[in-house]
């Protein structure tokens, strides 16, 4: 399984960023996990920001499942179901401000990590554990209960 996840920015907190390179070593073996950080746009308009931003985007991917609150829910076995079928796939997620309209759009599928809101960094290191709480399901492996 070959996993790209594209998001917006620099992850700035130190503790998330050892949380994001933990669950990276732990997915190393398992999957392929790449990381594609898109320049955030800083200074402008919220909806020039989101349109520059957007524009990185889609310049990266084509097809993908867009991270957002009005997404579809799942639980981590039903995530690990999809996953399976789905195989392949790139995830954005956006920035402070979330995605374009267009980036909304365009993407073939819509997940939320909850219904609570967490800072954009701070799901980050959520959906990591989760992509890697799915691959032990999916081997049957030891982690979920």
């Amino acid at each position: 399984m070959k996993i790209r996840i594209l998001w917006v920015g620099k992850t700035k907190e130190r503790c998330l960023n050892e949380g994001i390179e933990h669950y990276r070593k732990l997915l190393g073996p398992a999957s392929r996990v790449s990381i594609v950080e898109i320049k955030e746009e800083k200074g402008k308009s919220r909806e020039k920001q989101l349109s520059e931003e957007g524009r990185r985007i889609l310049k990266q991917t084509q097809s993908y499942i867009l991270l957002d609150e009005r997404g579809r829910e799942f639980t981590s076995v039903e995530f690990a179901r999809f996953l399976e079928k789905k195989g392949n796939a790139d995830f954005v997620m956006g920035g402070p401000y979330g995605v374009s309209d267009e980036v909304r759009e365009k993407a073939s599928g819509a997940i939320a990590l909850s219904r609570m809101t967490f800072t954009h960094e701070m799901a980050r290191v959520l959906f990591l554990e989760q992509l890697y709480r799915a691959t032990t399901i999916m081997k049957g492996k030891e982690y979920h209960y």
